[in-house]
């Protein structure tokens, strides 16, 4: 974009763009093209900021008309860094903010560009929440567009399952509004493979009432009482209540877990739960995981909502180098556990493995009624990495294929497509599935032939 030609071209972009325009050079450029995983260091040839829908579609005309490829950024957080490509043009969102609550309607109103922080401040504001990601600082586009699993799915379904409609502009500059009353195929598709179709400018999303406090306990094991853990939180999990939400982790002292002094330094497990039901039936619902081993540490208590949302925000900050990658299971093997133990003890970084228990009310939802495949899957299987020194990323992203591998067995239908830091024809294929990947594609050849917006886990049209 040097020469006159494209001095001549932006200075007509900027007399029909009254957003920023961020070029390399600029003061503004280095801090805009920042991304949350410092692994990823990109220089996108324009940054474009707009502030409605309308220059929205003037930044993609923009980049369509000089053959420039598309990025989109909302938070910033993708784990694959597909929002900031060298030489491409990101629409950043960051203008696009702004969250309203009707709370007799209980619905509300988000910008494009928004983070998922403001929407939990303004919905607990009058007694309400949607289940939404669990960093305050990760945009609400990026997360919902995926389908969106966080602390309160079980109770209250994914993000995608409370979201009412979209406005979007598509890659021919159109602004359209999609919903299950208009556009409805294309609102089937946003809801688990949304970057593929568009910008998303505006979202509306369903509430619920809730709060302000969560019940929470962590009950920590050493790793060689993985196996009796592992048997209470598998046992809970096949009955356990819509409003119990559980994790087993297996990690070392980091930013997860809260290591105790008796197991400083060891690789640990640990049994952890959010109970976002009434008070009262904590007791009763919880009683499965204090079956097994007594703990080296057990803590319990009740929080706000809004602070345990807001607990990781410093802790897993931007800066960080990191390497994701999930997939859905219905079990894990004793071998497959012996051996994440093993793995996570002998990680080049602060590697840990989680399992999160999936079903309740996200399984309450037919399978073919979103793009989000895997509802029947019983866990969330993830392997999570994070380090400081450039010299380890090779071997960093190695250590979460090969963690990964040793539950391939295991494997179901579906993998989260915000938690995996590898993207490719088949990671979407093991995304979605063959059939709605097929379905996908011919909704694709309707809204984005060009596949215009291909920076994302794609669907090739």
């Amino acid at each position: 974009m040097n020469g006159p030609l494209a001095t001549r071209e932006l200075d007509r972009l900027r007399r029909r763009f009254r957003g920023d325009v961020i070029l390399p050079g600029d003061i503004a450029y280095d801090a805009a093209r920042r991304l949350w995983n410092a692994m990823l260091d990109r220089r996108p040839a324009a940054i474009l900021r707009p502030t409605t829908a309308a220059e929205v579609a003037t930044a993609i005309r923009f980049a369509r008309d000089r053959d420039l490829v598309v990025a989109v950024r909302s938070g910033g957080h993708s784990v694959a860094g597909v929002v900031g490509p060298d030489g491409g043009l990101v629409i950043d969102m960051t203008a696009m903010q702004g969250v309203s609550v009707d709370p007799a309607k209980r619905i509300s109103t988000v910008g494009g560009g928004e983070l998922l922080g403001a929407l939990d401040v303004a919905a607990q504001a009058h007694g309400l929440v949607c289940p939404i990601g669990v960093i305050g600082h990760t945009g609400v586009a990026g997360l919902t567009l995926g389908g969106g699993v966080g602390r309160l799915q079980r109770h209250f379904g994914l993000t995608i399952d409370n979201l009412v409609a979209v406005e979007l502009v598509t890659a021919d500059g159109r602004t359209v509004r999609a919903s299950e009353t208009e556009e409805p195929e294309l609102f089937w598709g946003l809801r688990g493979a949304g970057w593929n179709f568009g910008v998303a400018t505006a979202f509306e999303f369903r509430l619920h009432p809730f709060g302000p406090d969560l019940h929470r306990g962590v009950r920590i094991y050493p790793a060689a009482q993985a196996h009796e853990a592992w048997a209470v939180f598998e046992a809970f999990a096949r009955s356990a209540p819509h409003a119990v939400a559980t994790i087993f982790g297996i990690d070392r002292e980091g930013p997860t877990v809260d290591t105790p002094d008796a197991l400083a330094g060891q690789t640990i497990v640990y049994v952890a739960f959010n109970h976002s039901g009434a008070p009262e039936d904590v007791e009763r619902d919880t009683a499965g995981l204090r079956a097994g081993p007594s703990p080296v540490s057990e803590t319990i208590g009740n929080s706000s909502y809004l602070e345990v949302q807001g607990a990781h925000d410093l802790v897993l900050g931007w800066g960080r180098r990191s390497y994701l990658l999930s997939t859905n299971g219905n079990g894990l093997s004793p071998a497959a556990l012996d051996q994440l133990v093993d793995l996570v003890a002998t990680s080049p970084g602060e590697g840990s493995f989680s399992i999160t228990a999936l079903r309740g009310a996200i399984a309450d939802v037919p399978e073919d009624a979103t793009a989000y495949a895997g509802r029947a899957a019983a866990y969330d299987l993830s392997a999570d990495i994070a380090w400081t020194d450039p010299n380890l990323d090779e071997a960093c992203r190695a250590w979460a294929r090969q963690t990964m591998a040793a539950v391939e067995p295991d494997r179901a239908l579906g993998r989260y497509a915000n938690g995996n830091s590898a993207a490719g024809p088949e990671v979407s294929r093991s995304i979605y599935g063959d059939a709605k990947l097929e379905r996908l594609r011919t909704l694709k050849r309707s809204w984005d032939p060009d596949n215009v917006f291909h920076l994302n886990h794609n669907i090739a049209p």
